[in-house]
């Protein structure tokens, strides 16, 4: 009941303008949250997809290098010369001109373009085998820096040139 902007519900009385900021309040307030709720779904959405453009985009990107390469290994039927063994070999060939790039130099004095033909052709054969596999070079590459995470944890090896089984 209301009376004299009193209102009244048993034994208790409420002011009714107090009453009518309350609730207008109370209404900000859950406008407000709601507001700040949608927000923050928006932002978690928007968050995911940036990160499932990514991982595509990087799974793609990995993709689309192993397709040139196989198109390009294809086009000359150089395919019959691609096992695993002598990839393997074309590789650690490939990694000690990467070393000559820097034989007798220091590393800043080492030539870039050199540097980044030999990283490319590391990288091209890395992935080769990884193709001959079938193994997913993401999945991996990760897998092995949560390994080393293990045996090298940054309690133990930060700033320490030791190998794991020396700290």
């Amino acid at each position: 009941m209301k009376s004299n902007n009193v209102v009244t519900r048993g034994k208790v009385k409420f002011d009714y303008n107090s009453l009518r900021r309350f609730c207008f309040l109370f209404y900000k307030i859950e406008y407000l949250n709601l507001h700040f709720l949608l927000n923050s779904i928006i932002f978690v959405l928007n968050i995911t997809h940036s990160l499932i453009n990514t991982k595509h985009k990087m799974t793609s990107d990995i993709q689309e290098i192993i397709e040139t390469l196989r198109k390009f290994n294809d086009d000359r039927d150089w395919e019959q010369f691609h096992n695993a063994k002598d990839l393997a070999i074309a590789l650690s060939i490939e990694a000690a001109e990467l070393s000559e790039a820097y034989l007798w130099k220091t590393a800043k004095d080492a030539e870039i373009e050199k540097v980044k033909e030999e990283l490319a052709d590391i990288f091209n054969y890395a992935f080769m085998i990884a193709d001959k596999y079938n193994l997913d070079v993401k999945d991996i590459c990760l897998s092995k820096i949560a390994r080393n995470a293990e045996k090298y944890p940054v309690e133990k090896a930060k700033g320490s040139a030791k190998k794991y089984n020396e700290q």
